[in-house]
């Protein structure tokens, strides 16, 4: 069954393109209103407009600019009903002698504290009911040598969902993460793209990404991390168990 969005208000960081922007335009079809949080001004404001919804200046990163930029979106006493997380980027790095210290904090930041700080304002403006979706990675669930800080921070994010939707069953909140393999967004470099073509490996349709986003909300469960593949159906990753005590 649909997820019904009319009359809700829904936040997407990162929206101003990819899964972010087609996520945005998704939930304004339901009837949301919508409001489209990015660090490119002019792009999120005109994803904002097209969706008849707000924009907001945010560094995702920025723990006390969470507070002040939902409070110019929403008001002091608005509410949320619906957070998609998507904001990301990598270091295209695969060698870590490479990677400065620089370079590692501003993925983390984005990555993993935006994540943070995005699920703890979200829920502070809460409603019962409310739904929380991370954009996580298939790098994720796998290893991914080509970039391992970002792969790092992305089992972080499906380790930090599975971790926290316990704790918000009460409120009626899920949590759940999003992990697509390697899609056709402006996070692939013209490089890689052509690296993938060589080894005849195909790009994810962001459009299948953003209608898995929508298919989380219609199920309602609660502490998944769903793959998207090519040529699969999009569905929760079955972790196997460890090893308990003798």
């Amino acid at each position: 069954m649909a997820a019904d969005l009319q009359g809700k208000v829904a936040l997407v960081t990162g929206g101003s393109s990819g899964f972010g922007k087609l996520t945005a335009q998704r939930f304004a079809a339901r009837g949301a209103t919508v409001v489209v949080a990015d660090v490119a001004v002019e792009a999120g404001r005109a994803v904002a407009d097209a969706v008849d919804g707000r924009f907001v200046a945010l560094d995702v990163s920025d723990s006390a600019r969470w507070g002040t930029g939902l409070d110019e979106a929403l008001g002091s006493d608005g509410t949320l009903d619906v957070a998609c997380l998507n904001a990301g980027i990598g270091t295209n790095n695969a060698d870590l002698l490479n990677i400065s210290d620089e370079e590692y904090r501003r993925v983390v930041g984005v990555n993993l504290d935006g994540v943070f700080f995005g699920a703890r304002a979200a829920v502070r403006r809460m409603r019962s009911g409310g739904a929380i979706v991370a954009t996580a990675s298939l790098g994720g669930l796998v290893p991914m040598p080509n970039d391992p800080v970002y792969s790092l921070t992305k089992h972080a994010v499906v380790a930090f969902v599975r971790s926290i939707a316990p704790g918000l069953t009460d409120r009626r909140i899920t949590v759940n993460a999003v992990c697509p393999g390697f899609a056709d967004t402006p996070l692939l470099t013209d490089d890689f793209r052509a690296a993938l073509a060589a080894a005849d490996l195909p790009l994810i349709d962001p459009e299948v990404v953003a209608d898995t986003v929508m298919r989380i909300l219609d199920e309602g469960r609660t502490g998944e991390a769903w793959f998207v593949q090519p040529g699969r159906e999009p569905a929760p990753y079955e972790f196997r168990g460890v090893p308990g005590p003798r």
